[in-house]
């Protein structure tokens, strides 16, 4: 059974916005109210490179490229709701994108309004406007209204659903008055719907204005691209909500679904505005991960609440229950760890044990190998160690811990000691930093523990696999 087609008939959309449309941003306006969502603007030429990789932990579908950049990221929330901006010049370029996307979104819609030289310079975004015949092939400048008037009628007859215009001239930026004139001789001249855009700040303020736009455009529809960027709430008919709500709104999402933080850091400084140098934009401004920046909110502990789920269905997805035992991958021993803080003394990591062990068998020191996977930038290391690698089979939700455990793996495959609590001394790290003090008590264990040697000795006359 098809899908229904999405209508852009009395609707109010979130409009394309580079930078601002990405996934968090896009399910805020649909929980304020928005009746439509339109992703910022993607070139044809990277996204027809991408596969399309649906992705299990955050459950999301992304579109990732052959850098490992997700360039495009959704979930079901949005499918019926969502319309791909595409920016392109080429009609079978354009073709293959809306093949590569049409299951996963609502409608596809190019781009034939953005001024900006990033757009213009391939013939894309406004350029495309003084070529109607690339236009109409496309779809299947305008300085004057009757040019702009019949521009828009041969769109029309390619059959598309609607037409967004946004009320300036190519060379006119959002300083400069919006035309609701020019809106409204298109609006009369097509049967189509027109989405009115533009209103933002100059006649869209609240929810309460965008009736008075569309009626003043005598347009179907109303999109708000900047009106929405300082606060999402613009799509309430409850009136707006304090911007210090909506950024919390908007970063849980950001966390959520493991939005790049430059692009959260970015959104929320917009959201700031003139607040942006006050204590908390500087605090936002010096974040440099989202945990940085729910920090920032007081968010901590909402944002660790969400590692742990996230790691949960990463443990899920990988078989995170197999038994702890080496299996060979190529060259490769792995095995199914991972590396829990809590296991290990405040001033012990794996890594150190490892690192000990290396020196006292005159070993090169270990070298690490790590790579970030673009799906939900999870990362896995591999440790070389007298020529041989070792890496655990599960990914970790930093580079810190994809190297410890990369070190464990190691570890445990030679029958070495890795400084877990309870484990006892092993001789490879002194008991006064083991302890995470200066000067150990009176009276302290001093107990002989069995030396590293010893044990690598049992180890191999055992015939494990600790012979290096």
């Amino acid at each position: 059974m098809a899908a229904p087609r999405l209508s852009f008939s009395n609707v109010t959309a979130l409009a394309p916005m580079v930078r601002v449309g990405t996934l968090p941003m896009r399910l805020l306006a649909l929980d304020y109210g928005a009746d439509v969502v339109y992703c910022e603007e993607l070139i044809d030429l990277k996204m027809v490179q991408c596969q399309r990789v649906v992705n299990d932990v955050l459950q999301t579908v992304d579109f990732v490229a052959p850098d490992d950049r997700v360039m495009f990221r959704t979930c079901e929330r949005e499918k019926d709701r969502v319309v791909f901006q595409m920016g392109t010049a080429d009609p079978d370029r354009a073709l293959a994108v809306a093949r590569l996307v049409e299951k996963d979104v609502a409608a596809v819609d190019v781009n034939m309004g953005c001024p900006k030289e990033y757009s213009t310079k391939g013939g894309m975004g406004a350029a495309l406007l003084s070529d109607p015949e690339k236009i109409e092939a496309v779809s299947s400048s305008s300085d004057t209204l009757q040019e702009t008037v019949s521009l828009v009628q041969r769109i029309e007859k390619t059959g598309v659903a609607a037409v967004a215009v946004h009320g300036r001239f190519k060379e006119e930026r959002p300083r400069h008055p919006v035309h609701c004139d020019y809106i409204q001789a298109v609006a009369r001249a097509v049967s189509i719907p027109v989405i009115a855009n533009g209103g933002s700040l100059d006649l869209v303020k609240t929810n309460a204005d965008v009736a008075e736009f569309r009626a003043a455009c005598g347009a179907s529809s109303v999109m708000l691209a900047r009106a929405a960027m300082w606060n999402a709430s613009v799509f309430s008919s409850r009136g707006p909500l304090p911007v210090e709500t909506v950024m919390e709104d908007y970063l849980r999402y950001a966390i959520r679904y493991d939005n790049n933080a430059f692009n959260t850091k970015y959104c929320l400084c917009q959201m700031l505005r003139d607040k942006v140098e006050s204590v908390l934009g500087k605090q936002v401004q010096a974040a440099q991960t989202n945990a940085e920046i729910s920090e920032a909110y007081g968010l901590q502990a909402f944002y660790q609440q969400t590692q742990d789920e996230l790691q949960a269905r990463r443990d899920a997805s990988q078989g995170g229950g197999q038994p702890e035992r080496p299996v060979m991958d190529g060259d490769v021993t792995t095995m199914a760890v991972r590396f829990e803080r809590r296991e290990y003394p405040p001033q012990i990591t794996p890594k150190m044990f490892l690192l000990e062990w290396s020196r006292k068998e005159k070993l090169e020191q270990p070298q690490y190998d790590t790579v970030q996977r673009s799906q939900d930038r999870s990362f896995q290391s591999t440790v070389t160690v007298a020529g041989r690698k070792y890496r655990s089979s599960l990914w970790e939700k930093s580079k810190k811990f994809a190297e410890q455990a990369s070190a464990i793996v190691c570890l445990r495959t030679l029958g070495v000691p890795e400084g877990r609590i309870g484990e006892g001394e092993s001789g490879l790290v002194c008991k006064r930093k083991r302890e995470g003090r200066a000067d150990g008590p009176a009276g302290a264990d001093r107990r002989k523990r069995p030396h590293v040697a010893s044990v690598l000795e049992e180890t191999q006359s055992n015939g494990g696999p600790g012979a290096v």
